[in-house]
């Protein structure tokens, strides 16, 4: 089992930049299983950044070319650098790992979740 912290959301101007940061403890190693999901105020949760099974980055289309995901050296750790920030990038940020169900490489259902980190990107 593993617990994933997120840490480095914030408030940000319109063309801003944040870098979001998760560690996730415990004596489990994720590997690939780890990945950004958004949830905005009265929207559905929308998986943003990713590993697929085969190690490539899988991004929504709404942040391709903007947001980068990467893995830290340390053990289960992973980053979203996030650039040209939007207002509709505004949400909390959730860090998921672990994942139980992988279809086309890419993982659909994460176990371990993070308790989030506000982004707030203003115009």
């Amino acid at each position: 089992q593993v617990q994933p912290v997120e840490s480095g959301g914030g408030s940000v101007q319109a063309g801003g930049s944040l870098r979001l940061s998760c560690e996730a403890s415990g004596s489990a190693y994720t590997g690939n299983s780890m990945g950004w999901v958004r949830q905005a105020p009265g929207k559905a949760r929308e998986a943003v950044a990713s590993f697929g099974l085969d190690s490539t980055r899988i991004y929504a289309d709404s942040v391709k070319g903007r947001f980068t995901i990467s893995k830290g050296s340390a053990k289960n750790t992973l980053y979203l650098q996030m650039n040209d920030l939007r207002p509709e990038d505004t949400a909390m940020y959730y860090c998921a790992a672990g994942c139980d169900h992988w279809l086309a490489m890419r993982c659909m259902n994460y176990l371990y979740w993070g308790r989030g980190t506000q982004v707030i990107v203003s115009s």
